[in-house]
């Protein structure tokens, strides 16, 4: 963070200092709600959980050189009391952001968030030093976060946003005002909670609203492949570019094909010039990604060739997203298990299918959450899309959800042992463990609180243990 002294910090958050002997001292470490993350200097947020109280922690994080705590409550070391700690910490980022001479980029949707935010981060990071949502801390608490993380050498800070209800992006765009909001796409994600797609829409839209004119230098980046998307032209007064597949995008792709190992490849056209791409990442949903990555680049200044470039580098930061694990024995284990929806569930498929080309595919697939009305037949819908794309094997990992799974695979014609319905995931581990053959490419994925990401870290250490028996 840049430095700030706990006096001005308390003026900014409106609150009450507490066992401060010197109000002059300042803030010099990052601001963190983990004491495991205190480091000299920090501003400890502490947090009342359902579990865990961080005032409980006071003691420690002073200890371990914490300046100060902001806290509901005095705790007998040096504090700044609030009414409300997650309103002054979203204050305390405001008040951040608005010192900072960095440009702010913004992006939200129903599935690719975070591989998006990646790939722009990696992209930027080329031109100057660049800040970026961790993982995908996306809400109230880890946005703010992420932006008092900036330092005074920050140029870009990139932001991802999520959403659960109407009002949610607008309150986190208000706490970190952008200047660039990509809108990916609008899916059936968390479609439970907001009870159709033009709800969603409506909820994704909140951040082009909120962004500068075209005179104050606003620009939103809109997926031209998405009508929903495409439609949020109309909701902002900032510049308007587009992205994607059709010849009517600003920064499209031509030529899109797969690897033999399922990576990405296209020509990238921006108004600037073009240049070819072959990424390391896997699957074609990522062009897309891709695309989103370079019209924010392209606007900030890049050339296609810098661009191309940097795409054709850049890596996946974040853990559990379509990552590939080469075992010894020639397994191919792709864990893609920290969440899932319709939408990412079908691009993971497809990916498997690109990554299996003549060898046995295995999908290790579990209940995707938040789908409300919908779930039944989205559930159905992957299990029948397994059989089209000829998977050499569905095991479907739970309860409900996933026994849906299971029928549409063999409502779709996958029958005898081409599908499978276990009880959980040790279930899981143990047939796998069982069955498969080097060469053979496993795809583990499901939405978060199923924790399938237990599946694919198994069958990697039974690589590293070993392997399994040639048949």
């Amino acid at each position: 963070m840049i430095a700030l002294s706990l006096a001005e910090i308390a003026e900014v958050v409106g609150g009450q200092t507490h066992d401060i002997p010197d109000p002059s001292v300042q803030v010099t470490g990052p601001v963190v709600r983990d004491s495991r993350e205190v480091e000299p200097g920090s501003l400890f947020v502490a947090f009342v959980g359902e579990h865990v109280d961080g005032h409980d922690f006071a003691n420690a994080v002073v200890e371990a050189g914490a300046v100060a705590l902001l806290a509901s409550r005095p705790v007998g070391v040096p504090a700044i009391v609030v009414d409300d700690v997650q309103s002054a910490l979203g204050a305390l980022a405001r008040h951040v952001v608005r010192r900072l001479g960095a440009t702010l980029v913004a992006l939200t949707g129903s599935a690719g968030k975070t591989s998006t935010k990646d790939l722009i981060a990696q992209v930027l990071a080329r031109k100057a030093p660049t800040v970026f949502t961790p993982g995908s801390l996306n809400n109230e608490i880890g946005l703010p976060l992420t932006a008092l993380s900036a330092t005074a050498e920050t140029r870009f800070l990139v932001l991802e946003m999520g959403a659960r209800g109407i009002g949610h992006i607008r309150y986190l765009a208000d706490l970190t005002p952008p200047q660039i909001g990509l809108v990916l796409n609008v899916g059936t994600a968390h479609i439970g909670e907001f009870g159709g797609r033009e709800q969603i829409a409506q909820a994704k839209g909140e951040l082009v609203e909120a962004l500068p004119s075209v005179e104050d230098g606003g620009v939103a980046v809109l997926n031209a492949d998405d009508p929903l998307v495409r439609a949020m032209a109309s909701r902002t007064k900032a510049k308007v570019i587009l992205f994607g597949e059709s010849g009517e995008a600003d920064v499209r792709a031509e030529n899109v094909r797969l690897t033999d190992s399922g990576q990405p490849a296209f020509r990238l056209h921006t108004p600037s010039g073009a240049s070819d791409v072959t990424m390391r990442l896997y699957g074609e949903h990522h062009v897309s990604n891709a695309l989103a990555a370079a019209a924010v680049a392209h606007e900030l200044g890049m050339s296609a060739d810098e661009i191309a470039t940097a795409l054709s580098e850049a890596g996946s930061l974040s853990r559990w997203r379509m990552e590939v694990t080469e075992r010894p024995d020639g397994v191919t284990i792709v864990n893609d298990a920290y969440n899932a929806n319709p939408e990412s569930m079908r691009a993971a498929l497809r990916a498997l299918a690109a990554m299996g080309k003549g060898r046995r595919t295995w999908a290790v697939l579990g209940k995707m959450a938040e789908l409300g009305d919908e779930a039944l037949a989205e559930h159905d819908a992957v299990g029948r899309l397994a059989v089209r794309l000829n998977v050499g094997k569905l095991v479907a990992v739970g309860g409900r959800e996933a026994s849906w799974l299971q029928l549409g695979a063999y409502n779709e014609g996958s029958w005898g042992e081409e599908s499978v319905h276990v009880s959980d995931a040790q279930a899981a581990v143990d047939l796998l463990r069982s069955e498969l053959r080097p060469g053979d490419v496993v795809l583990v994925k499901a939405s978060r609180s199923v924790g399938l990401e237990s599946v694919a870290q198994a069958l990697v250490e039974t690589g590293a243990e070993g392997g399994v028996d040639a048949r």
